[in-house]
């Protein structure tokens, strides 16, 4: 079936001067990517997935140019913690300020250098191409096929400390596209972290497959760049007993946009979601989340929180589907948001989607403004208004905050997000 002429020029027109990556092992995998784009077309606002979210900018020719911001104010998110530190500036490797890849319990490759007996062959691309179906992902499968580095990290054992994926911007129209492929082994365990901005635009995929009994935490802040677009995937397979858990801090952007596909294909899997956004003024934020169970007894958990005014918008679109068979399911969704005065909105679309009867789902969604009775207690006993705002904001969002498994992490986020929120203040 052709593409509707308006999507069939804009993705001849962003494709036009790009070429696949030739030789090495991803080189089939890239192809395939590419030939499911020309047949999808990159989104339009008429795309179901894509009617909150104009997603022009993610797709344009060339990127719209974003102001470097000047974050030396504050100490880096984690740098206080050990951990390995691996650092990207406008999508570039940066050898010079990256840890030595080494990590006990853990193999870690660049895509750009790995040979062709690699371990990544039967991964890179797979759980992309899984998660086009039944939703298609357009700007995940550009990623497959034009990234042009990114990580391989092989989990074999109890890693001794954090991976830190540290992405710097340096040029305002700079235009990255990175592709991570994350395996964990059955009973093996590993904490990847990501902070920074990345590049005025950035394109980003994560592909995760967690054998049995392994686990995953991940944990990620995104910002503080103004003007920055990004689009970012993870991409997650979940076996038997498995756990994975990921959390996202967004705070500035103009637009972001973030997906998570997880497939829950062993019994007893464990899948946590959850995310946190400040945004103010010319912001657009988009989570996107669709979870499949497809096993016995698995629990699934949705958590997003969204603090907007001066006009922000925030976006909240997330399933769970449940298939034949997935008894047992537990699954669970909540978004919510915040709205700091009449100007902001907040868009939401969750659905469930059943097809087995020994399942317990919810969802839920609500919007409002700060409770006013809470905030005349505060100012009763002496908190100023702005101070007391703060107080609440960082109350509301402490229940995706709390999705994260490690107490240290969830203090350094809380430590952030107080310190963003009285310099803005200021």
């Amino acid at each position: 079936m052709a593409l509707p002429e308006q999507k069939q020029t804009l993705t001849d027109t962003r494709l036009s001067g790009l070429s696949v990556p030739e030789g090495g092992w991803t080189e089939p995998a890239r192809r395939d990517a590419l030939s499911r784009l020309h047949a999808m077309g990159l989104p339009t606002r008429r795309d179901e997935y894509w009617k909150y979210t104009r997603p022009d900018t993610l797709t344009a020719a060339e990127p719209p140019k974003a102001a470097v911001f000047d974050d030396s104010d504050e100490t880096p998110l984690f740098a206080n913690r050990d951990r390995l530190k691996i650092v990207f500036t406008d999508g570039a490797f940066d050898a010079e300020a990256s840890d030595d890849l080494s990590l006990e319990g853990v193999r870690i490759d660049r895509l750009a250098e790995a040979r062709d007996i690699h371990w990544a062959k039967e991964l890179y691309g797979t759980l992309e191409t899984r998660g086009q179906t039944p939703v298609q992902r357009p700007l995940a499968a550009f990623n497959t096929a034009f990234a042009t580095d990114g990580l391989l990290i092989h989990v074999t054992g109890k890693a001794s400390r954090p991976i830190h994926i540290v992405y710097r911007h340096a040029s305002e129209t700079s235009d990255a596209v990175l592709h991570h492929v994350v395996k964990v082994d059955a009973g093996a365990e590993a904490t990847i972290l990501e902070t920074g901005p990345a590049a005025a635009r950035f394109n980003q995929c994560i592909e995760v497959d967690v054998a049995d009994t392994g686990a995953l935490h991940h944990v990620r802040a995104q910002g503080r760049d103004h003007e920055r677009r990004a689009a970012t995937h993870i991409f997650a397979r979940l076996g038997t007993e498995s756990t994975f858990k990921t959390f996202t801090l967004t705070v500035n952007g103009q637009l972001t946009r973030n997906e998570c596909v997880i497939e829950l294909t062993g019994d007893d899997a464990v899948a946590h979601v959850a995310g946190a956004c400040m945004g103010d003024g010319d912001f657009h934020h988009d989570d996107t989340v669709f979870i499949t169970h497809n096993a016995v007894n698995c629990e699934s958990r949705q958590v997003f929180k969204k603090v907007l005014r001066n006009g922000a918008i925030g976006v909240f679109q997330g399933k769970i589907l449940v298939k034949p068979g997935a008894q047992k399911t537990d699954g669970y969704q909540i978004s919510q948001s915040l709205l700091l005065d009449d100007d902001s909105q907040f868009l939401a679309k969750p659905e469930l989607e059943i097809y087995a009867d020994d399942v317990a789902c919810s969802h839920g969604s609500t919007s409002g403004a700060i409770d006013e009775d809470s905030l005349f207690y505060l100012r009763a006993r002496g908190v100023p208004r702005g101070e007391a705002e703060d107080l609440m904001t960082i109350a509301f969002i402490a229940e995706a905050v709390l999705e994260i498994e490690d107490e240290a992490l969830q203090s350094d986020i809380n430590d952030r997000v107080a310190a963003w929120l009285s310099r803005r203040r200021r």
